[in-house]
């Protein structure tokens, strides 16, 4: 074989080899997805501090109350709600970074003995001690939750939302604040 041949199956070979390689990456890349997708269910948007203030004060929170936030985030409106009033508050939150985010939040600010923050779903944490619910969440996941809350909140429970509506429930009062609205409902 001549040394022009020797050298054109060499190249040959490895440009096969190379083209394999290329599949086989390819192939890989394509098996390997996200553990799991973003849930559009549960995107985090903080609630602005003056309308964690309005929905703590329509809630008419007092240093006897339960407030438990589903969806917490990074934990600003327990923390707000055992400051401003020396209650017990609760945050809920499925994403363990924000867990993290409201337990850094909560050191150093003076009520690490009155809030705890559960990582959990909104529809299996206990809640049925609650005096006061606040929530942040989409329409029809609060659709979803609704039922549970009239299930299992005492009379008299307090719900507040920021933004958004529980279907036909009607709010006993709505306010705005800048270009937000707060809800409240009283079981």
């Amino acid at each position: 074989m001549s040394g022009f041949a020797s050298s054109l199956i060499t190249r040959r070979s490895a440009l096969a080899g190379a083209a394999s390689l290329i599949g086989a990456t390819s192939a890989l890349a394509q098996q390997a997805q996200p553990l799991q997708a973003p849930n559009p269910d549960w995107l985090y948007v903080p609630t602005p501090d003056d309308v964690v203030d309005k929905m703590l004060e329509l809630a008419n929170v007092t240093k006897d109350d339960i407030v438990i936030d589903l969806g917490s985030g990074d934990g600003r409106i327990p923390i707000a709600a055992a400051k401003r009033f020396g209650c017990r508050a609760r945050g809920v939150d499925i994403n363990p970074v924000r867990i993290e985010e409201a337990n850094a939040n909560l050191k150093g600010s003076g009520v690490e003995n009155l809030v705890t923050f559960v990582e959990g779903d909104v529809f299996l944490v206990p809640i049925a001690d609650a005096t006061v619910v606040t929530l942040y969440l989409f329409p029809h996941v609060l659709l979803k939750l609704r039922d549970r809350l009239k299930a299992e909140l005492k009379p008299g429970t307090r719900i507040v939302s920021h933004e958004f509506m529980m279907g036909d429930w009607e709010p006993k009062v709505t306010e705005q604040v800048r270009n937000a609205r707060v809800h409240l409902w009283t079981l």
